[in-house]
């Protein structure tokens, strides 16, 4: 919902422009070379504190601070700490076992002994036993491979999943910031406005009341007067939702961004084919979907080598001594309490459960399948989904040189009749129209603008090719 929200602040600012743009009076003279002039154009854009922050930096800030960035990266570390276990695991398969108690003085062997079995006597002394065994797998059939094969390619697979969350954040970080530019934009374009409503309702209120000018014309101004106050109110409503979310996006409570206008970026779209191919090699869900393909086809083969048995060599050693318990030395007597011995030998282990584990395989072979078709779905998708973009930030680039154009025209178009105006060849209520009109491209420009910069961050989404988006 945030995230749609800023979305509004570009066309809210629209709505009151096109409400205001009638109030153009016979003062709103253009400048000789048809562009809008900066001064208009930061009028009253509020004034960011300390200068504000850059997008660069905002790009920054937000790689560091967003949750779900911090969410994907915790992740990530958890796998990296699985496949530590699974390169240690294997070998770890040792145990310590050990304890101290109190013991009754025995004495005598298995033929004769003067005391009795009773386990508390009069006569106690210390007794400790330490026992260590173990196995270390010699031969697994691939079971421990294949373990660390698919540990490898599912930390390959958080690895991308991070690239893909920090692409998303940064799309989301530009287009916050530059629909915040141009909603500051369109209050700057309302502020010119509403002086120039002001003048015209003054200039006119004389001429009526000299019965020289048109009543209804009045009226009209004075009703767009009535509701410019609710146009900025809406208009600074928009930029206050945008500003609110690029500054959770970012985790600065304060943060402001500079007060300069929006402008077009510098990157010059390329062919399509450099696109697609920066795609295929770049993008990280094609490199997530490729390394999920890797970890499910080693745990089919992990699955696989459940088959077969494990080899592994078990070592043994164990430690007792009760000073108090006499110590039978003859081999065919068993003796808790005094003993060292140690041992190696060549074991194996070999479940059986044959028909479970056929069905196991299938499972993984399952797996392996739908992760297939989701490779492939995004290898082919690729093509198709940045040529969409590429569409898109092409189209926009068309429309901004249009605009551009047409408010070159229509300022030209304004200056005439605005001469004419002052030579008395035409009435006042005559710059209407050609004033409407001028408005309108310089707001259409400034969206052009804004859509431009946002299909390129797109473009950058699409491709994994991060230079393509604007960064200032």
């Amino acid at each position: 919902m945030l995230l749609s929200r800023w979305t509004t602040a570009a066309l809210g600012a629209a709505t009151a422009v096109a409400l205001s743009v009638t109030a153009m009076s016979a003062s709103a003279r253009p400048s000789a070379d048809g562009e809008p002039e900066q001064t208009e154009a930061k009028t009253s854009a509020v004034v960011s504190v300390g200068g504000g922050v850059s997008l660069a930096r905002c790009l920054k800030l937000a790689e560091r601070n967003h949750p779900d960035l911090l969410a994907v990266r915790a992740r990530l570390r958890r796998v990296r700490a699985q496949l530590l276990e699974a390169y240690t695991a294997p070998f770890s398969g040792f145990r310590v076992t050990g304890g101290a108690s109190l013991a009754p003085t025995v004495r005598g062997n298995n033929v004769y002994s003067p005391n009795t079995d009773q386990s508390l006597t009069s006569s106690l002394g210390m007794a400790w036993r330490v026992t260590v065994n173990g196995v270390v797998p010699l031969w697994t059939f691939g079971k421990i491979t294949n373990l660390w094969d698919a540990a490898e390619a599912n930390v390959k697979v958080k690895e991308a999943e991070v690239d893909v969350t920090r692409d998303a954040i940064r799309m989301d970080v530009r287009r916050a910031y530059f629909g915040l530019q141009v909603a500051r934009d369109g209050l700057a374009l309302l502020d010119d406005a509403q002086g120039k409503l002001d003048e015209a309702v003054a200039s006119l209120q004389k001429k009526v009341d000299n019965d020289d000018g048109d009543p209804i014309e009045l009226l009209k101004l004075q009703t767009f007067a009535a509701e410019f106050g609710v146009r900025r109110a809406e208009a600074q409503r928009f930029e206050q939702i945008a500003l609110a979310g690029l500054r959770f996006f970012t985790g600065q409570a304060k943060l402001d961004i500079p007060d300069v206008p929006i402008r077009e970026a510098e990157h010059q779209l390329l062919p399509v084919r450099r696109y697609q191919d920066a795609a295929r090699a770049h993008r990280p869900d094609v490199k997530m979907a490729k390394a999920g393909v890797q970890a499910r086809e080693a745990q089919v083969r992990q699955q696989r080598s459940a088959m077969f048995p494990t080899l592994g060599l078990a070592l043994s050693a164990g430690l007792a001594a009760a000073p108090e318990v006499a110590d039978q030395i003859s081999p065919y007597v068993s003796d808790p309490a005094n003993y060292f011995h140690y041992g190696v030998a060549l074991v194996f282990e070999w479940k059986l459960d044959t028909v479970p584990q056929v069905a196991r395989i299938r499972q993984a072979q399952a797996q392996l399948d739908e992760n297939l078709a989701l490779e492939s779905k995004a290898t082919i998708g690729v093509a198709a989904e940045v040529a969409e973009a590429y569409a898109e930030a092409a189209d926009w680039k068309k429309r901004l040189t249009a605009y551009r154009k047409a408010s070159k025209l229509s300022k030209r178009w304004l200056s005439t009749v605005q001469q004419a105006i002052d030579v008395g060849t035409m009435d006042d209520d005559e710059i209407l129209d050609p004033a409407k009109a001028y408005a309108e491209q310089r707001y259409n420009v400034l969206r052009a603008t804004m859509e431009y910069n946002v299909a390129l961050a797109k473009l950058s989404k699409v491709t994994g090719w991060d230079a393509i988006a604007p960064r200032e």
